[in-house]
């Protein structure tokens, strides 16, 4: 699949780091480093703006290595771009930790997976057909 985009920044374009990767790195595209301190979220810019095809959309997720090393993770994860957004690619980084984190020109901050979606309609029904769960919902099936 080919996915038009208009990179704004001075990184390099996302790319796949192995060939079995689902995720390509996001970078920051920022003048200055940004520090966010504990509990501190902070919008930050990629440079980068897609087209993707319709039926598609772009998560963006975060990195294990940052969210485990540092606490620092994507808040609304998985963000979703859709198909018909034009804007600045932005990644929502909170950092949950006891300690400041700074972010870094150029630093991987997060990664997108492109996935494929469908589009439902709603059908209003007056019941829904019995299942073995029913209306179990949290913990429903308890600690084993």
């Amino acid at each position: 699949m080919e996915i038009k985009v208009v990179n704004r920044g001075h990184q390099p374009l996302p790319a796949y780091a192995t060939a079995l990767s689902a995720g390509m790195d996001l970078r920051a595209n920022i003048d200055a480093p940004v520090v966010l301190n504990p509990m501190e979220r902070r919008l930050i810019p990629t440079g980068l703006y897609i087209a993707l095809p319709p039926g598609y959309e772009a998560q963006v997720r975060p990195r294990s290595g940052l969210a485990l090393k540092k606490g620092v993770t994507v808040l609304n994860a998985p963000g979703t771009i859709d198909a018909d957004y034009r804007g600045e690619v932005g990644v929502l980084l909170i950092n949950l930790s006891d300690q400041a984190f700074t972010v870094n020109d150029g630093e991987r901050i997060a990664q997108m997976v492109i996935a494929r979606h469908e589009t439902a309609a709603f059908i209003e029904v007056e019941a829904l057909d019995e299942t073995e769960r029913g209306e179990g919902g949290y913990g429903h099936t308890g600690v084993k």
